[in-house]
């Protein structure tokens, strides 16, 4: 029996081409996405009861939620 998904790789895979697009910074948004994945990654841990989504990695879960983000202002705005 094998595992489903719960995403389509295909609106994945939209959704990373959109938030690269969106960056002015290939690199820091890569940052950005890696840093929020470990952050999902560490919280899933301490509080497994409240991680909606077993199936969908925390890397997964970050673009997800980053490209969602897009259309609230400064998402992806330059820090210091």
């Amino acid at each position: 029996m094998s595992k489903r998904a719960s995403f389509d790789s295909a609106n994945l895979t939209d959704r990373a081409e959109q938030i690269l697009s969106a960056a002015s910074n290939r690199y820091r948004i890569t940052v950005q996405v890696a840093n929020r994945s470990k952050r999902l990654r560490r919280d899933s841990f301490d509080d497994f009861d409240s991680f909606d989504d077993p199936m969908m990695k925390p890397v997964i879960r970050a673009i997800v939620e980053i490209s969602d983000e897009l259309t609230e202002p400064g998402i992806l705005k330059e820090s210091s």
